[in-house]
């Protein structure tokens, strides 16, 4: 898995991703991520039901840190998100990162581009890393702070959406393909 820095000659355009000016991708993907949330929510929801969140038991006091956490913690898996994005680039060679928030959307991006296996890597790495530790940690917590952390989960793979979407278009593209990935948007190009 490598970046290069160049385009290498005989690269053309291919396909384009811009949730930012494409409104109909835009509404795809994030039809996708509360459809993820559901599929998430409801079924457990059964296992562990959602009002155990709102538990007042431990006192009005201990309600209130909950949901003080879930804020912190919202906000901290965003740009912890985003940092994966970025380490990700770096093991694939990337020397420089562009980090950044459009108001909708918190982005890594480079002026490099990948090949499809280190581009499906660079999506991946937040979901499937975070998916990992936010599962052991829900495991590990008192009932009452299930939801809490369970809600870092549903952000995590629903907010992934975008992630997910691209892997799965990039994945039917021709082995060729270099993704430049400049935060807002991609470009693919591939042998003309």
């Amino acid at each position: 898995m490598k970046a290069f820095e160049t385009l290498p000659e005989g690269y053309g355009e291919f396909y384009t991703v811009d949730l930012q000016k494409n409104k109909k991708m835009s509404l795809v993907v994030n039809l996708l991520a509360a459809v993820i949330a559901v599929l998430m929510i409801v079924p457990m929801h059964f296992a562990v039901p959602v009002n155990t969140m709102f538990s007042m038991e431990s006192g009005m006091q201990n309600y209130y840190i909950r949901f003080g956490a879930l804020l912190v913690l919202m906000v901290l898996y965003m740009i912890l998100h985003e940092l994966v994005h970025g380490v990700a680039m770096k093991i694939c060679g990337t020397k420089k990162v562009k980090y950044g928030f459009t108001g909708l959307y918190a982005f890594a991006g480079s002026k490099d581009f990948y090949n499809k296996k280190a581009y499906i890597f660079i999506a991946l790495a937040p979901v499937v890393l975070w998916g990992i530790v936010l599962a052991v940690i829900n495991a590990l917590v008192p009932v009452e702070w299930f939801w809490i952390v369970y809600m870092i989960q549903i952000i995590n793979v629903s907010g992934a959406a975008g992630d997910l979407f691209v892997t799965a278009k990039f994945s039917r593209m021709p082995g060729d393909i270099l993704v430049q990935d400049y935060g807002v948007g991609m470009t693919v190009y591939s042998k003309e």
